[in-house]
């Protein structure tokens, strides 16, 4: 078992990790060793790093040609083209004393759990501004997320390749009119800080106020899918 120690926080403790294979405690992660099998191509090994917000990344070495980093495990689970996709905790795994267990049965998916819950029981989420880029000038628009009307409008524009100035919902512009200030964009409404990059009080990882049960893209179907008791 691989260790990387020193004075770093601790997200699991010793007892909790000891028998998973190829652990690395990081300064803000934990990094262990998983994997999906696809019936037809087999196993396709990754690594895979625990924050302690909930975020869950994963970095695929199917190949040594493959480049695929920060996957999320839908879309590593469909990458690896595992054929009953779409129920990545029990289809994604790590090694767990040689064997092969899924990580709905490992304490791996702690902080991503309970993230879900507090997320679900209704707790006020706090949803930062985004910028949706022109697919004919490439000038980037601002959406307020304060709603979830205004959430499925950001959501929908986000999955629109073809989004253009004239399809902005609030008021009428063009591709004429200028974009925001780079020195204006980084005030994004975060409540801690306002000109935050992204933390655990503006960076939402699913909620009833961003997710869609009549939507289906893939972001969505996971949140659907994985918020439903296991």
């Amino acid at each position: 078992m691989e260790r990387e120690c020193g004075s770093k926080k601790t997200l699991f403790s010793e007892e909790e990790l000891q028998e998973i294979s190829g652990v690395i405690v990081g300064d803000d992660y934990v990094e262990v060793m998983c994997g999906c099998t696809s019936h037809r191509y087999g196993d396709a090994i990754a690594r895979l790093r625990v924050f302690s917000d909930g975020d869950l990344q994963i970095t695929c070495q199917c190949t040594p040609a493959c480049h695929e980093d920060k996957l999320s495990p839908a879309a590593f689970e469909k990458h690896s083209e595992r054929e009953t996709s779409r129920n990545w905790r029990n289809n994604v795994w790590v090694f767990i004393e040689g064997d092969k267990v899924p990580l709905s049965k490992t304490v791996l998916l702690k902080y991503y759990n309970q993230t879900l819950k507090n997320n679900s029981n209704g707790s006020k989420v706090t949803h930062r501004d985004e910028f949706v880029g022109c697919s004919k000038c490439g000038k980037e628009r601002r959406f307020r997320l304060r709603s979830r009307g205004e959430c499925r409008k950001h959501h929908d524009a986000l999955a629109e390749p073809n989004w253009k100035c004239c399809d902005y919902p609030y008021h009428k512009i063009t591709c004429d009119e200028e974009e925001e200030r780079v020195s204006r964009k980084v005030y994004k409404g975060c409540t801690r800080s306002p000109s935050c990059k992204g933390c655990t009080c503006c960076v939402c990882f699913g909620c009833n106020l961003c997710r869609f049960a009549d939507c289906n893209c893939q972001t969505c179907l996971d949140f659907i899918t994985n918020t439903k008791p296991i």
